[in-house]
C-alpha cells in the first residue's frame, strides 16, 4: 500500500482504533520499554487545535482524514520496567538517575514502535497517511504540555480516496542497500 493524501468520509471505529494498539503494542522495542503513546484525534475541537500546528501542505490531508494519531514518545517509560521487563533488575532506577539516556531510549524506541503502527493500521484494513511536516514543540505545547510526552509524528489513518495516493516510489535495490561481509 502507499501513503495515504486524501480519504473518504467512511468512519473509523473505536474497536479498529483498538485493534490497531493491540497489534503495534508487540513492535519490539529494547527492554520491552514500549515509550511509544497514542493520541487519536477526532473531535472537530482537537482537530482544530492540531491543523495549524501542521505544516501548510499537510493541513489538507488531516483535515480530510477520520482519525489523526499523534505519536509521542514517553520519557518516563522507565516507571512501567518492573512490570514490561521484569528480568531487569535496577533499569528503572538507572534510566531515572540519567535524563539524557531516558531521552534518547525514549526517542529512539518510539521511532521503531512507530514503524509497527504504522503496519498494524495497515494490517487493520486501514490505509495510513504519516507525516513528519509538523510543530512537535507545538503540539507539545498544546496536547501534552506538564507531561512526560513528546510528539514524534503524526499518521493519518482512514480509507484512501480514489484519488489519495501517488504511485509507489521506486525502491533501493539489495545491491545498493545491503553490505554482505
Amino acid at each position: 500500500m502507499h501513503t495515504a493524501y486524501r480519504f473518504t468520509p467512511e468512519e473509523v471505529s473505536d474497536e479498529q482504533l483498538a485493534r490497531i494498539y493491540e497489534l503495534a503494542k508487540y513492535t519490539p522495542t529494547a527492554l520491552n520499554s514500549q515509550p511509544l503513546r497514542i493520541t487519536f484525534v477526532r473531535s472537530e475541537a482537537a482537530r482544530a487545535r492540531l491543523l495549524p500546528l501542521l505544516a501548510e501542505g499537510n493541513r489538507a490531508k488531516s483535515a480530510s482524514a477520520p482519525v489523526v494519531a499523534i505519536l509521542a514518545a514517553d520519557t518516563d517509560f522507565h516507571v512501567h520496567l518492573p512490570v514490561v521487563n521484569p528480568q531487569s533488575q535496577g533499569a528503572r532506577e538507572r534510566f531515572a538517575a540519567n535524563d539524557e539516556l531516558r531521552r534518547a531510549m525514549a526517542t529512539n524506541n518510539a521511532w521503531l514502535a512507530a514503524g509497527g503502527f504504522i503496519l498494524a493500521v495497515r494490517a487493520t484494513g486501514l490505509d495510513a497517511g504519516p507525516m513528519g511536516g509538523i510543530n512537535a514543540a507545538g503540539i507539545d505545547a498544546e496536547f501534552f504540555a506538564g507531561t512526560s510526552l513528546h510528539t514524534i509524528m503524526v499518521v493519518n489513518i482512514g480509507h484512501v480516496a480514489d484519488d489519495g495516493s501517488f504511485p509507489r516510489n521506486p525502491r533501493l535495490g539489495f545491491d545498493q542497500a545491503v553490505s554482505l561481509v
